[in-house]
């Protein structure tokens, strides 16, 4: 079913190159392990299994990790409220409704379609935002659900999964396999190498396409409620709560960070930016500050959250 979030070709485009890239690589991957190994059909059935798992049970994954439990309307109807009023503006199926008691601020959608969607918020965002700071951060994650970005992450991210499980397949194969000759430690090390490297470079070209789909979800869920500048207040809001939140406190939240609308980080990621699953606070805010000029925000006082 087609939404009324606006088409994002810069998104599609980006989405499709990221897709060819890593599929090259899948190519020259294969390629590279038929040449140097003869049995591991083992670890690509398993990453295949792990792989249909994630994309058929992702939202009942996410939301036990994540000891979220499914609300209805009597338990939170404002909640309700403002997820019924985005999806009947943006013309999309309404997701599950859940809720995750946690005080950290967040968000999360997850499902492999709209048709499949949960969309989770934490009791510590409930707490904090103002109805127009809710429906900014619930049209962002709506939109995540309305571009199919879980299921395009997914899938990119199988490559990866076959690579990482490689490694250690061939790292503890060298560890615990006996004594072994000359060339089949080579070909051990070079299984490794390869492996490594395929991992590195698709974890690269998910995070990028990661961050690109946030700044997308950012500029649909503006752009479908007129608010720009709610959603700068809820990420900045946000942000700043969760820089506050002690830093084992988050550890366990950050396995889901790509998910989030905001990342379980305890500071911006500096150096590191380049492996984070989301854009910058400032890159979004500056993103927000001009939709908002365009579409001409302060003309608009009335435009309820």
């Amino acid at each position: 079913m087609q939404s009324r979030f606006r088409s994002d070709r810069r998104l599609t485009a980006r989405m499709g190159v990221t897709l060819f890239l890593l599929g090259l690589l899948y190519v020259g991957f294969v390629a590279a392990l038929l040449v140097l190994l003869k049995s591991w059909l083992l670890v690509v059935v398993v990453a295949a299994a792990l792989l249909g798992a994630q994309y058929w049970f992702s939202d009942r994954i996410a939301l036990f990790a994540m000891h979220g439990r499914v609300v209805e309307r009597e338990e939170y109807p404002e909640l309700h409220a403002v997820i019924d009023r985005l999806c009947a503006i943006a013309d999309m199926p309404k997701p599950v409704v859940a809720v995750s008691n946690m005080d950290m601020p967040n968000a999360f959608a997850t499902g492999r379609n709209a048709d499949n969607a949960v969309v989770c918020v934490t009791t510590g965002l409930l707490r904090r935002l103002e109805p127009a700071e809710l429906e900014g951060v619930l049209a962002h994650e709506l939109s995540h659900v309305a571009h199919k970005d879980v299921a395009v992450i997914t899938v990119a991210s199988f490559l990866g999964v076959i690579a990482g499980l490689i490694v250690r397949f061939a790292f503890y194969s060298g560890l615990f396999g006996g004594r072994r000759d000359q060339n089949t430690a080579a070909v051990l090390a070079a299984v490794m190498a390869v492996s490594a490297a395929v991992y590195a470079i698709s974890f690269l070209l998910i995070r990028a396409l990661s961050r690109y789909r946030e700044l997308a979800a950012d500029r649909a869920a503006a752009l479908l409620t007129g608010r720009p500048s709610a959603l700068a207040s809820a990420l900045t809001k946000v942000s700043g709560d969760i820089a506050r939140i002690p830093t084992e406190d988050l550890r366990t939240a950050q396995a889901f960070n790509a998910f989030y609308f905001s990342p379980a980080l305890g500071r911006e990621p500096g150096l590191s930016r380049l492996f984070s699953t989301h854009p910058s606070l400032e890159q979004r805010l500056e993103q927000l500050a001009r939709i908002s000029g365009e579409l001409g925000e302060a003309a608009q006082p009335g435009r309820a959250g």
